[in-house]
């Protein structure tokens, strides 16, 4: 697993290397100020690619004395410093083209080779997405989702670069800034969708899908009377749950092992990656009262 893990983002870091070099001089070579945001664009792919790479690299490392639930949550971490990346991105796109519209600075020399990259960054942004998508739905990876998520923008904006020089081609050289603006536009948005989910796990926020879909199996199981306390986290691709089960309070203590053990694996079926911890109580009525449960179901 580990090693599909990094041989796909190891791929993505050389596609990235190939792609800034192409655009940076291909952008120096004609001023397009798309080009050149894109340039600049793939410069922090790189950068996110490499930082990817390292993290996945870490994050399956099994859990240790000083980090007794694992490294999951480094992928996390990659996430957030991945958008703080576009951010930083977006924040110099849009200065420069209305740097640009507003001084009239807008002219560009358009070739075949601005095509031609563009073109190909487009293909080969749209290759790596989905295989970075592919192997990040398979291990419950978010440093390789993120990746995937990155990419596929590029390609919509990589997409509205084309258009700008299409246009410039016909004498509207604003267009090339007016496109850079809409890259900016595109990164920003999936910088704040990859910061709302980085940031939500870092701080152990409830994945409310999962809690949904725990709750439901634990109301399907017929020896479950009630549960109440149930604690959902996540740290990169593993997810720890914890819950209180109410069982019959006449059974054995090896038949509610048994049951335990039931429920453990039935959630790690539903939830790949996921570790469970279950407390059982008695479904008796003076222990019921004596409880001051809040979210009791």
């Amino acid at each position: 697993m580990e090693n599909e893990k990094k041989k796909v983002a190891l791929l993505s870091v050389f596609a990235a290397i190939f792609l800034t070099g192409f655009k940076m001089i291909i952008g120096i070579l004609t001023g397009s100020l798309g080009i050149l945001s894109e340039a600049l664009h793939s410069t922090l792919d790189l950068v996110a690619a490499v930082i990817t790479y390292f993290s996945v690299s870490i994050s399956d490392k099994p859990a240790d004395r000083e980090h007794n639930y694992g490294h999951g949550k480094i992928e996390n971490f990659s996430a957030l410093i991945e958008t703080l990346l576009l951010i930083i991105t977006s924040v110099w796109i849009v200065y420069e083209a209305i740097h640009r519209l507003l001084t009239g600075n807008t002219h560009i020399e358009v070739n075949m080779w601005s095509y031609v990259v563009v073109i190909s960054a487009i293909i080969i942004d749209a290759k790596r997405s989905r295989a970075l998508y592919k192997v990040a739905k398979k291990h419950n990876s978010q440093a390789l989702e993120a990746d995937a998520l990155h990419f596929s923008t590029d390609i919509w904006s990589s997409a509205v670069v084309l258009f700008g020089l299409i246009c410039a081609n016909f004498g509207y050289y604003f267009a090339d800034s007016v496109a850079a603006l809409f890259v900016a536009v595109l990164v920003v948005s999936v910088s704040f969708k990859l910061g709302k989910k980085a940031i939500e796990v870092l701080l152990d926020t409830a994945p409310q899908d999962k809690v949904n879909m725990v709750e439901q199996k634990l109301l399907s199981i017929p020896e479950v009377k009630s549960f109440h306390g149930l604690k959902i986290r996540s740290a990169g691709a593993d997810t720890f749950i914890k819950v209180n089960v109410h069982l019959d309070s006449e059974l054995s203590l090896m038949k509610v092992h048994e049951i335990c053990d039931k429920i453990e694996k039935e959630i790690n079926n539903l939830i790949n990656r996921s570790e469970v911890y279950i407390h059982a109580e008695p479904e008796h009525e003076t222990h019921i009262n004596s409880e001051k449960v809040e979210d009791k179901y």
